[in-house]
């Protein structure tokens, strides 16, 4: 088990092992745990987690693209990604074009969110603002600023 050793020093077995960056050590000692509390209400937060996975999504859905008229001719062209470069020169489609692709399901940090409230009973935040990812997924949530 390559976490052993981490659980030896922090003398206890968790579910999650979480490392984080603090001004003053003296506050903390390995291994504990880090509770609501440390909040309070109207800090400034930001919150990373993984996102919700879309699977594979066209382009009008991943990245916004307008798709083509509904009529004037158009059969299966409605939600087609129209031209994706130039012709013979230079012959080859540029990296980082926008396409069609696996959606969702990566690591994103949505700041500038705020802390509703705290109850320190049941270890609770409210957050004010959207949060990444599923219901009971986990999260890391960090003070700004």
């Amino acid at each position: 088990m390559p976490m052993r050793g981490h659980f030896e020093r922090a003398n206890g077995n968790f579910r999650h092992l979480q490392e984080f960056k603090v001004s003053d050590l003296g506050e903390y000692e390995v291994g504990q745990e880090i509770r609501a509390n440390v909040f309070s209400t109207g800090d400034a937060i930001k919150v990373t987690g993984v996102s919700k996975g879309k699977g594979f999504q066209g382009g009008v859905k991943r990245h916004g693209f307008a798709g083509g008229p509904k009529t004037h001719g158009q059969s299966d062209r409605h939600r087609a990604p129209g031209s994706v470069g130039a012709g013979t020169y230079p012959g080859r489609v540029w990296p980082g074009t926008r396409m069609a692709g696996h959606m969702g399901d990566r690591r994103v940090t949505t700041r500038g969110l705020s802390v509703a409230g705290v109850d320190p009973a049941q270890n609770y935040i409210l957050v004010k603002g959207s949060v990444p990812g599923a219901r009971n997924s986990l999260v890391r949530i960090e003070k700004q600023g």
